[in-house]
């Protein structure tokens, strides 16, 4: 068959002027320029008909993940294969005269089909990251670990291949000589193996996803996830400085995942107040008449009052406070707020929920709240918090408490003033 295309060639130069034969270099360019122009041809019936008639269906289709391929141009990266195969097809035809040219041609673009094809796999790959991350899979598996384990794998895969087209020898000539070459891939890859199979083991016991607020002091991370890859995983932390955490220090440090908090619904309050010492009291009868008209202490009143009329009935000498029981400020004060907490409509009353008198300390006796907001955001949050504590610190002295403060300046002056 190439003989007649060279003899006919060779025929239409000689009716044109041209002398020719058909071995000669004349006919050998006029095939090489027939392929190059058939393949030029085939390029834009890929990519003016096939592609863009797709492009325009994926346009009008009701989906999004089509559109996220479109955008990364996987379609006309592929298109790039149909040249080069009808190249690598007729080349080997037009230069059969020149075995050297033909030889080197054809690996050449054998090595450059790998390389489109490789390109090609590369954006689809880039494509399903991107749908993983807008459908939130990468919360709960690493996607981009995989993604970029998968580029490397066609990499080596690709560079095999080539190598062995291009020395003319079979692919598994060189994949054994990878054993020899074992200790040094594990030493230039040592990071990427770690982070490989860190990934692995975060994604099984999801340990840490996009999205996640983390808190590792070792490496000066406080934020959220922003990304997991093979192998380093970025934070932006709460001042908005990055944090590039290896993959693999996740799994051999410890670190804090605050997911859990997200995921509950309720975020912890535990903050306590220190009532000075000197300040706690019975009450008097004219303060627990007062304290009464509270609304979250009636019920409780009506109920202490009976409980300790019937206790102190049965007690000799029941006037003297050691023999007999009494309200103290104290003791009012956490009935109030466990009542007030109680009723606060930003707390999440389906989670622990305490007032509670800790151990007494040289700065007094601390009263702890222990209980979850309903709202996990942390600017609201902080003004939760902030609201509630505002309200036990003003109204402490409704029932003749005093918070601990150590001494400052205007003290001691006062102090030294009066003496």
């Amino acid at each position: 068959m190439d003989q007649e295309l060279r003899l006919q060639i060779s025929q239409w130069l000689s009716d044109w002027g041209v002398n020719s034969t058909p071995s000669d270099g004349v006919s050998t360019s006029v095939l090489v320029f027939a392929s190059m122009v058939l393949a030029m041809i085939a390029y834009l019936i890929v990519r003016r008909g096939v592609v863009h008639t797709m492009n325009i269906v994926i346009q009008r289709s009701k989906v999004n993940w089509d559109d996220i391929f479109m955008r990364h141009n996987v379609l006309e990266k592929f298109s790039y294969i149909v040249p080069a195969m009808v190249l690598d097809l007729l080349l080997p035809i037009a230069l059969t005269e020149h075995h050297l040219m033909s030889s080197l041609f054809d690996r050449l673009l054998s090595v450059s089909i790998v390389i489109i094809l490789i390109r090609a796999v590369y954006s689809a790959l880039d494509a399903f990251n991107e749908i993983a991350d807008i459908n939130l899979v990468s919360r709960r598996l690493p996607i981009k670990s995989f993604v970029q384990l998968f580029k490397l794998f066609l990499f080596f895969v690709a560079i095999i291949i080539s190598i062995s087209v291009i020395a003319d020898q079979s692919p598994l000539y060189f994949l054994s000589g990878l054993g020899v070459a074992t200790g040094l891939v594990m030493l230039v890859f040592r990071d990427t193996i770690l982070g490989f199979v860190a990934g692995i083991q975060l994604a099984a016991n999801r340990m840490v996803s996009t999205g996640d607020w983390i808190q590792m002091d070792k490496y000066g991370a406080d934020g959220a996830v922003e990304e997991v890859s093979l192998t380093t995983v970025k934070v932006r932390n709460w001042d908005q400085t990055i944090t590039m955490i290896p993959a693999y220090a996740l799994v051999s440090d410890a670190f804090k995942n605050w997911r859990g908090m997200s995921e509950s619904g309720g975020r912890r309050i535990k903050r306590s107040v220190a009532i000075d010492i000197h300040s706690i009291g019975f009450l008097s009868e004219e303060e627990r008449v007062r304290l009464s008209k509270i609304n979250y202490l009636k019920a409780y009143f009506a109920a202490k009052d009976e409980e300790l009329a019937d206790f102190n009935s049965q007690v000799d000498d029941a006037d003297m406070p050691v023999n007999s029981r009494h309200l103290t400020n104290i003791g009012t004060f956490r009935a109030y707020l466990k009542e007030f907490v109680s009723n606060h409509d930003k707390i999440h009353k389906d989670m622990t929920l305490l007032v509670r008198q800790l151990a007494p300390t040289s700065e007094g006796v601390p009263i702890e709240i222990y209980i979850f907001t309903n709202d996990t955001r942390w600017g609201f949050y902080e003004g939760i918090q902030g609201d509630i504590f505002d309200h036990i610190f003003a109204i402490l002295p409704e029932f003749g408490l005093r918070a601990f403060q150590g001494p400052t300046g205007s003290d001691i002056r006062s102090l030294k003033a009066s003496m």
